[in-house]
C-alpha cells in the first residue's frame, strides 16, 4: 500500500469517485473536482443525486459501481465511512476494478485487512486483489490523500498536466468523517 500502488492507480485510463458529493465543503466534492482540475476522465458515484456541479461544469452521476461503463479500466477513489468502504471493496473485486485509493477516514482494521488480500471476519475468502493506496503514509497527516499526494502520483504515471490548483479544490486532507 505504498508509492508503487499510487503509480498503478494513476495508470488507469478512467477514474471514479465513490462518495462524490454535491456539497463543495465535503471531501467527496473536493476529490471529484481535483480529478477535473487535472483533466482526468472521472465518473461521480452518488446514489442520491443525478448530477454534481463543479467549476468545470455539471456532471451526471451513476448510482453504483455496477453502473460504471468500463470498471476493468477504472481506478476508484473511495470517500465513504469504513463499514461502507468494506462493501465497496467487495464490489470492486467482483467487477475487476484494478486499483482503489482509500482516502483518510475511509478505512479501519477490517478494511485494511481485506484491502491487503486477507479474508474477512465473516469468512469470505481472499480480499481485494488490485492495487491499493491506503493506510499510513503519504505526505499529509492521516494517510494517503489524493489532494496531497495525487500530483506526485500523476507525475510518476506520466500524466501530470496541471499544477498549483490547491486553492481551487481546497488544500490539504482530513478524515472524511470530519
Amino acid at each position: 500500500m505504498a508509492s508503487e500502488s499510487v503509480k498503478t492507480f494513476f495508470s488507469s485510463p478512467q477514474f471514479a469517485v465513490v462518495g462524490a458529493s454535491t456539497n463543495p465543503a465535503k471531501f467527496g466534492h473536493k476529490v471529484f473536482t481535483w480529478y477535473h482540475a487535472h483533466s482526468l476522465p472521472v465518473t461521480p458515484i452518488n446514489p442520491a443525486s443525478p448530477s454534481i456541479e463543479t467549476p468545470f461544469g455539471v456532471h451526471p452521476t451513476v448510482k453504483a459501481l455496477v453502473d460504471l461503463p468500463d470498471p476493468e479500466h477504472t481506478s476508484l477513489s473511495v470517500i465513504t465511512p469504513a463499514p461502507v468502504t468494506l462493501n465497496v471493496l467487495k464490489e470492486a473485486k467482483k467487477l475487476g476494478i484494478p486499483a482503489v485509493w482509500l482516502q483518510p477516514g475511509t478505512w479501519d482494521e477490517a478494511v485494511l485487512k481485506y484491502a491487503s488480500g486477507e479474508e474477512t471476519e465473516d469468512g469470505e475468502e481472499g480480499g481485494y486483489e488490485g492495487a491499493v493506496v491506503a493506510g499510513d503514509g503519504g505526505s499529509g497527516h492521516g494517510g494517503w490523500c489524493v489532494l496531497v499526494d495525487g500530483e506526485r502520483g500523476l507525475k510518476a504515471a506520466g500524466k501530470l498536466k496541471r499544477r498549483g490548483l490547491g486553492q481551487l479544490v481546497g488544500e490539504g486532507c482530513a478524515d472524511v468523517n470530519d
